[in-house]
């Protein structure tokens, strides 16, 4: 190892030590206002990237300002939170990455209310003995779906694993070739069907899987027929499936259950909007389905879980199964979930209050002007930069509805100072860090996902990234 030159250890020997930076005004001052670890990791930590900075023949800021800011913010990011609000203004709705459906500020009371304090999870007020936590959505998914039973869990992932398990374990399971899906995370049918220890019949080809084929893999060992939606791809051309419709008849004259995994997961029609490839969950209900999956935190709109739906007889079996206590959600997910249901009511106000179906179902019109909106109000406070409204399209995001694409209006920055990459990089590491994209060397910020208290926040996050020298 080569060893420092006399320059070098000129440098090394200006940079003081911890102690005398924590004995310094500045390091008196973080030591009364923050935990003295804290303190003492945040400036260990920036004396040794200066230490490595030199020894690496790099230039380091060795001026006691320049030390002090980086300490602070070192003591800040210690002292703050990982997991913060940030404003979504990529238009992708259901952003997995953003954490997918936001909450209305109603649902966000109920769970405020009930998470401050006791609560009746599992305590029945009426006969004063132990009640069961998922009676307090079970009412409410029955009514708005028509299923006999209902069951609330973690996620998708782990509703379909404790089907699998709970109604087919040791035996075998009929699958379209069509339908062994990959999703987020690669979550794969197969893997998990291993791991439930079910066994994967596969029939039919990539592209068509006949009725028959089904038919002729049924047998003593057949313990469930499993469809699975194709809610984040689709097999278009030289291509036949099999309607859920007939997979229950099916399934009723061998006397076996019959399974759809939907995915995302949607309560009302979207047909009239000219979405025709999403089923709407008291549709499939309807016909026959022993057993629906779907998640809570797509097109359902509300926080993040596993829905099983289905006829009595196995929604119990499946409660009953020792596993369900280990992905069964807590009272903020029960609370979260009631008040979402309670808005399902009304299918028409369910699409006005959960966010969501609002941004994916809202008019046109009303996103130019908000866009038009946040143009102006940025136009006023930045001068000579290139801002205009622009037409586009969002998605709804998180493996839903692939091949929508929803109109939109885009305010398009292209600034003159910095690139287009390094605006939308310090945009991304503000606070609160705005989220944008980037498209024909312009950032667009896409105003279907931004909300009008938003503007503000936003127009103050531009300004002070093309701003910064």
């Amino acid at each position: 190892m080569t060893s420092p030159g006399s320059e070098t250890k000129t440098l090394l020997l200006g940079i003081p030590s911890v102690d005398e930076i924590l004995k310094g005004p500045d390091g008196r001052q973080w030591l009364a206002r923050f935990q003295r670890k804290i303190v003492v990791s945040a400036v260990r930590d920036v004396v040794a990237e200066r230490r490595s900075a030199l020894l690496a023949g790099e230039a380091a800021d060795l001026t006691r300002e320049g030390l002090s800011a980086d300490i602070l913010r070192r003591i800040s990011a210690l002292t703050s939170f990982s997991l913060r609000p940030l404003i979504n203004a990529t238009g992708i709705v259901i952003h997995t990455n953003l954490g997918r459906a936001p909450l209305s500020d109603k649902i966000l009371d109920n769970v405020l209310e009930v998470s401050r304090g006791y609560s009746n999870l599992e305590y029945d007020t009426a006969s004063g003995k132990r009640g069961q936590r998922h009676t307090h959505t079970r009412s409410l998914l029955r009514d708005i779906t028509g299923a006999e039973d209902a069951l609330i869990v973690n996620n998708n992932a782990a509703a379909v694993f404790l089907c699998l398990y709970s109604l087919a374990r040791g035996r075998e399971v009929i699958v379209s070739r069509s339908e062994l899906v990959e999703i987020g995370g690669s979550f794969r049918v197969p893997d998990v069907m291993a791991a439930s220890g079910a066994v994967l019949r596969e029939v039919g080809t990539t592209n068509k899987t006949h009725l028959r084929d089904y038919e002729n893999a049924i047998n003593e060992q057949t313990g469930l027929i499993l469809k699975v939606h194709q809610s984040n791809y689709r097999i278009r051309g030289f291509t036949k499936s099999i309607e859920i419709e007939d997979l229950a008849a099916l399934g009723g004259r061998h006397s076996i259950p019959v399974m759809f995994d939907l995915g995302s997961g949607c309560l009302v029609d979207l047909r009239p909007y000219g979405i025709h490839e999403e089923p709407a969950v008291p549709d499939i209900v309807r016909t026959g389905a022993d057993i629906i999956t779907f998640s809570g935190d797509k097109l359902l709109g509300g926080p993040q879980g596993g829905i099983i739906l289905g006829r009595k007889q196995h929604v119990e079996t499946i409660r009953k199964n020792p596993l369900a206590r280990a992905v069964r959600i807590d009272k903020m997910a029960i609370a979260a979930f009631e008040a979402t249901l309670m808005e399902y009511r009304d299918a028409e106000n369910a699409k006005k209050e959960i966010p969501v179906l609002a941004m994916l179902l809202q008019d046109r019109k009303e996103i130019e002007a908000r866009a038009k909106k946040m143009a102006a109000s940025l136009r006023k406070k930045i001068r000579g930069e290139d801002i205009r409204v622009i037409g586009d399209s969002s998605k709804a995001g998180g493996g839903s509805l692939p091949e929508i694409e929803f109109p939109t209006h885009a305010v398009a920055i292209r600034p003159s100072a910095v690139s287009v990459n390094e605006l939308e990089q310090r945009l991304r590491q503000g606070l609160p860090p705005v989220i944008a994209r980037i498209r024909e060397d312009a950032l667009l910020l896409d105003a279907r996902t931004v909300r009008d208290h938003e503007i503000r926040e936003i127009v103050a996050a531009v300004f002070s990234a093309l701003s910064t020298s």
